[in-house]
């Protein structure tokens, strides 16, 4: 058995994010898992080729979500065919965007997106390949010039 990364979105309002998510993002809904009462126990969703699970919060055993706890220090890098459409669809959607969308050094053209309910994405398409030492040149020199990365 191979090791594999799955995120686990915990949200306040897990139905309506994935409502979002398929909105701003394209997602499918793979699986649900609802409770009496509307709330989802757990959920996955298929963004491209990257399964996202998605749950509900629940205080009660510490499940909490970045607006119950005032922000996340986890973001979600997405790499889509055309991130400007992407991003610009999201948008439209109700994501905030929080870095304009440029090319960067490291060969990727991108920026950064959050969501409705506190989850951060870095959406990226590849423009160009570059090699970890060239990368590596770049970002010493957009450091050397006081520019952040």
């Amino acid at each position: 058995m191979t090791a594999q990364v799955i995120p686990y979105l915990h949200i306040k309002g897990a139905a309506r994010a994935i409502e979002f998510y398929r909105q701003a993002f394209g997602a499918t809904e793979v699986l649900r898992l609802s409770e009496p009462d509307g709330k989802i126990g757990h959920a996955e969703i298929q963004i491209g080729g990257a399964r996202i699970m998605i749950a509900d919060e629940y205080p009660e055993y510490g499940i909490l979500g970045p607006q119950s706890l005032g922000g996340t220090s986890v973001s979600l890098h997405l790499t889509v065919p055309d991130v400007d459409a992407f991003a610009q669809q999201a948008v439209a959607a109700g994501a905030k965007l929080a870095k304009p969308i440029k090319d960067e050094f490291y060969g990727e053209r991108g920026g950064r997106l959050e969501d409705p309910f506190g989850h951060v994405w870095q959406v990226m398409t590849r423009i160009e390949e570059v090699s970890p030492e060239e990368m590596q040149r770049r970002y010493d020199a957009l450091l050397a010039g006081g520019g952040q990365g």
